[in-house]
C-alpha cells in the first residue's frame, strides 16, 4: 500500500526521484492489518520534500498499514513555499494534525495562542530515545510541545576533493585560509564557493558562524533577549566585514543571487565540480549522494567546521543550524485525532526501522547510544563526523531566522541579502536592525 500524498498546491512536490534511487528500501510494506484504537477521520500532515523525506513517508506507511482505520493523509512541499502555507494554516485554525516546525520562536508562539497540545508525559518513549540535547529545544518553561523527527542538521563546510586537489587547496583551519583559497581555486578555473543567494537564508549561515567565531554566542543570545542596540555588537561589524571581503573577492560569483537551494542549484555545483566549497546543512547530504552516487563511495565529497577567526573568543567546536525538526501537535484536532497524533509519534519516530532507514540516506538521526551503528557503509566517515559535532558541541545555535519572531527574521534576511549585494554596508545593516528590537 502507497502513503496517499495530498497535493496541498501547485508549488507542492513529490519525493525527491533521486534521493528515492539512491537509499535502499526498508521491507516491502505489507497489506493492512487490524487496528488499534477506534476509526478517525481527518489526520493530517506536511512535510519538506527532499532531504530525508524518505524516512518520514516509510513512517507514515508503517503507521497506515497497521492502522487503516487511522490513516494519514500528508502532503509534501518545498522549504519555502511550506513556511508560508503553515502559517497561515495554523492562524486560521486549519492546521493538519501534525505541526512540523523547527521550534524556536514559532514553537514559542503556537505555545502562546494555544495552537499546539501539551505533549508532557504522553511522548516519553519518543524522548527516552532521542539525545536530550536535541530533545530540549521542543520544551517551553518546562513543558514539552515538540519532539525531534529527523536528522540533526549541523551546518558543515563541505568541499569537492578533487577540485580542491587540482587547486592546491587544502581545507581551511582558519577564514584566513577561505580568502587565501579564492584566488588559487579562481585560477584554476572554478567558482570558490557555491550560494543560493536567491533564497536568502544560505547566506545567515555565514554571519552565524562568524558572528559565533567572533564573540561566541552570547552576542546573538542579547539580540533575542531583546537588549537596546544589541546589533550594535562589534562581534556583528567584524562579521559583516568579513562577508563583504568573501564578497568582494568575487568567491560566490557574479550570479549568486540566481542560485536558489529549493532547486538544489549550489548542491548541483559542488557535485560536478564546479566550484570548491558549500557552506549547508546537514540536510543536503542525502541530495549529495542522490545527485551522485559514486561520490559517496569514492570519497569524493569532504567535510569539516567553519574555520576559526583569528583573535575570536568564541569555541571552534560550537555549530550552527537546527538540532533536529520537530513534531507539534495541533490544539484545533479532534481529541480522538491528538491522541491518534500522539500514538503515532511514540509508535515510529526513532523506532529501529526508522533508525536504519536514516543510515541508509546517509543522515545522523539524533538518537542515544547508536556509535557502533554508524561505523557502516560507505558514508560512515561522514556520519560519524556529523554525530560528533553535535555530541560534543558547547552549544548548538537554532538558525536566527527561526529563534525571532517572523518580522525582525524577514528583516535579517532582507536586510543581510542587501549586504551581500552590496546595497547594505555593516554599519547601515546594524542601524535597520536595532530598530526591529
Amino acid at each position: 500500500m502507497r502513503l496517499r500524498q495530498a497535493c496541498l498546491m501547485a508549488g507542492a512536490v513529490a519525493l525527491t526521484t533521486g534521493l528515492a534511487a539512491c537509499a535502499a528500501d526498508p521491507e516491502p510494506i505489507a497489506e493492512p492489518t487490524a487496528s488499534e484504537g477506534p476509526p478517525v477521520d481527518g489526520l493530517t500532515a506536511w512535510s519538506l520534500s527532499g532531504g530525508s523525506d524518505i524516512v518520514l513517508e516509510r513512517s507514515f506507511e508503517s503507521w497506515n498499514r497497521d492502522h487503516p482505520d487511522q490513516e494519514f493523509e500528508v502532503g509534501w512541499l518545498e522549504n519555502d513555499v511550506y513556511k508560508d502555507e503553515i502559517r497561515s494554516a495554523v492562524e486560521s485554525d486549519n492546521a493538519p494534525t501534525l505541526i512540523y516546525g523547527w521550534a524556536g520562536n514559532d514553537l514559542d508562539r503556537y505555545v502562546a495562542d494555544g495552537d499546539v497540545v501539551d505533549l508532557t508525559d504522553r511522548v516519553d518513549p519518543v524522548l527516552d530515545r532521542a539525545l536530550p540535547s536535541v530533545a530540549d529545544n521542543g520544551t517551553v518553561d518546562g513543558r514539552t510541545y515538540a519532539v525531534p523527527v529527523n536528522q540533526t542538521q549541523p551546518v558543515v563546510l563541505y568541499h569537492n576533493v578533487d577540485v580542491l586537489k587540482r587547486a592546491g587547496v587544502e581545507p581551511p583551519e582558519t577564514f584566513d585560509d577561505l580568502l587565501d583559497a579564492i584566488p588559487q581555486l579562481q585560477d584554476a578555473g572554478v567558482r570558490p564557493i557555491a550560494l543560493a543567494g536567491g533564497s536568502q537564508w544560505p547566506e545567515l549561515m555565514y554571519l552565524q558562524y562568524l558572528t559565533d567565531r567572533i564573540g561566541g554566542p552570547e552576542v546573538f543570545q542579547r539580540v533575542v533577549a531583546g537588549e537596546p542596540d544589541a546589533w550594535s555588537d562589534p562581534a556583528f561589524v567584524e562579521a559583516l566585514r568579513k562577508i563583504r571581503q568573501l564578497v568582494d573577492a568575487g568567491a560566490f560569483g557574479d550570479d549568486f543571487t540566481e542560485i536558489t537551494a529549493d532547486s538544489s542549484g549550489d548542491v548541483g555545483m559542488l557535485v560536478t565540480g564546479s566550484v570548491g566549497f558549500l557552506l549547508q546543512g546537514a540536510w543536503i547530504y542525502p541530495d549529495i549522494v542522490g545527485a551522485s552516487p559514486e561520490i559517496a563511495a569514492d570519497g569524493g565529497i569532504g567535510f569539516g567546521p567553519f574555520p576559526t577567526v583569528d583573535g575570536g573568543v568564541g569555541d571552534p567546536e560550537n555549530v550552527v543550524g537546527n538540532p533536529a525538526n520537530f513534531w507539534s501537535v495541533s490544539a484545533s484536532a479532534s481529541p480522538a485525532e491528538q491522541q491518534a497524533a500522539i500514538d503515532f509519534l511514540n509508535a515510529e519516530i526513532y523506532s529501529e526501522r526508522a533508525v536504519d532507514t536514516f543510515l541508509t540516506v546517509r543522515t545522523v538521526p539524533p538518537v542515544q547510544n547508536i556509535d557502533e551503528r554508524l561505523d557502516t557503509g560507505d558514508s560512515a566517515e561522514y556520519l560519524q563526523a556529523v554525530y560528533e559535532m553535535v555530541e560534543s558541541a558547547p552549544h548548538f545555535q537554532l538558525s536566527w531566522d527561526q529563534a525571532l519572531p517572523p518580522e525582525p527574521a524577514g528583516a535579517l534576511l532582507d536586510n543581510l541579502h542587501q549586504v551581500f549585494t552590496g546595497e547594505l554596508d555593516p554599519e547601515g545593516f546594524v542601524e535597520a536592525m536595532n530598530d526591529t528590537l
